[in-house]
């Protein structure tokens, strides 16, 4: 009977001990801080944690293979950074197309589904750039490949619903990331995406400059265009000054004089990007008797002279060659401006690489996506502002699309967002969000962002590129 009694008690408490070796387990995660389990990501290391009220900020390195297709031949360190807010929130997985921010930032729909943010800088922008560069190995399905890997690594720590979002050329990406991974997001926010489906037919952009605005505004900024083309003998020479005194060259673009066209070129359209309607008060009402210094800063100011540079175009090498082999460009013209002044048009992205880069254009790339998105978007919004040049040739949904949204935020330009929607499609917009990231059902049907705005943490504009670049 002792022997029973001993037995069952010895029984007793390795039941209780295994009880409370599970129970530790399962706690485990929570009790580990999140850098440690962040760093115990195979391939993350820590760059450096800024602090910010409420929330804990990470810049991290994490390896990537160079390319997918062969993950053995070679990596490079993909910059990505993290805003944790708790693993019980959803996340959004941010990206600009471009280089990202190592300051705290969160975006809209980060501030809509009060969560996490992860951002990802694109490959083959600096710092995250594999050496030596294969070039041929930026490309869509390249990248949206990197943010699969991202997620599934990240997943594990946060396994509530994840959105993808970003603008422009953000929110290409996040398109084509949709469009090769399905599967990944619960739902995807694309903010003023071009979509050139066919790079040669560009009639909707000179349909777009037309009817822009109003005709008072459009002759304001054409006059100001037309006349520092007239001025080109005197204005280059500023130009010249201005490149030796901070020693910018040309040899990418070719000459000074392909520059300097180049950049009053994308002075209308830069305007319509950057700018709204009431800012063309600032325009000079009459660009005939401008001076020149009034003509120059206006140009410098809208399209900036030192865009097509060696030293401005080499950050944006990985975009233009991008443009130039699945992207495309826009292609306008200038009816206003007689043929004798203007010698080279729109330049191709051709001339904006290294001509040591070589470039094949791939024209079924864009089509692809269009196809899948007409057909297949599922939880998917695109935003568009009225005045936005980029959104002339834009994503369209067709019969096959299910619980997705093209809207467009009237007088809004390229900084275009939810917030600017007319109220009902803005309170649609944000249900639809708040859905898709998996928030109880009233926090749904109240249809507003769940986290307060912080002027210094929420970026509402834009990020600023030089015109003619999404």
């Amino acid at each position: 009977m002792r022997k029973a009694l001993r037995w069952l008690l010895a029984l007793m408490v390795l039941i209780g001990t295994l009880s409370t070796a599970g129970a530790a387990t399962a706690a485990e995660p929570e009790a580990v801080d999140i850098k440690d389990r962040l760093l115990a990501v195979p391939g993350m290391s820590l760059v450096e944690e800024k602090p910010y009220p409420g929330y804990r900020y990470f810049v991290l390195n994490f390896t990537q293979p160079v390319d997918h297709r062969h993950p053995g031949k070679g990596t490079f360190q993909q910059r990505i950074t993290v805003l944790h807010k708790d693993v019980s929130r959803p996340t959004v997985f941010y990206t600009g197309g471009y280089n990202v921010s190592t300051t705290p930032g969160r975006r809209e729909p980060t501030q809509i589904v009060d969560g996490n943010q992860v951002s990802m800088e694109y490959r083959f922008f600096t710092p995250s750039r594999p050496s030596p560069a294969d070039w041929s190995k930026l490309d869509i399905w390249q990248a949206a490949s990197d943010q699969h890997r991202v997620f599934t690594a990240l997943k594990k720590i946060y396994g509530k619903n994840w959105i993808s979002t970003g603008g422009s050329k953000g929110g290409m990406t996040a398109t084509y990331y949709e469009r090769f991974y399905p599967r990944d997001m619960d739902g995807v926010v694309a903010y003023v995406a071009p979509n050139d489906v066919v790079n040669d037919e560009d009639s909707a952009y000179d349909r777009f400059f037309a009817s822009v605005g109003t005709q008072e505004c459009r002759d304001r900024l054409n006059a100001v265009q037309r006349e520092a083309l007239v001025r080109r003998a005197p204005l280059e020479k500023k130009y010249a000054a201005y490149a030796a005194d901070n020693g910018y060259t040309f040899t990418t673009v070719g000459s000074l004089d392909r520059a300097y066209e180049a950049v009053v070129l994308d002075y209308v359209w830069g305007f319509w990007q950057y700018s709204l309607l009431s800012d063309c008060a600032s325009i000079p009402a009459d660009a005939a008797t401008a001076t020149d210094d009034e003509i120059w800063n206006s140009v410098d100011t809208i399209s900036g002279f030192s865009a097509y540079a060696d030293q401005g175009l080499s950050t944006y090498t990985p975009y233009y060659y991008q443009a130039g082999t699945q992207l495309g460009a826009p292609t306008i013209h200038f009816p206003y401006i007689e043929k004798k002044y203007i010698r080279y048009g729109y330049q191709p992205p051709r001339n904006f690489v290294p001509r040591d880069i070589p470039m094949t254009f791939q024209p079924r790339a864009m089509h692809d996506v269009d196809s899948w998105v007409r057909h297949n978007a599922h939880h998917m919004l695109f935003v568009y502002g009225q005045n936005d040049p980029w959104g002339a040739e834009r994503f369209r949904l067709g019969k096959g699309a299910k619980d997705s949204f093209v809207f467009t935020a009237p007088g809004l330009n390229h900084g275009a967002n939810v917030a600017g929607l007319v109220a009902d499609q803005k309170a649609l917009a944000t249900a639809r969000i708040l859905d898709w990231a998996g928030v109880p059902a009233p926090a749904v049907a109240q249809a507003r962002p769940l986290a307060k705005f912080d002027a210094k943490l929420d970026v509402r504009d834009m990020e600023r590129e030089p015109a003619l670049r999404p």
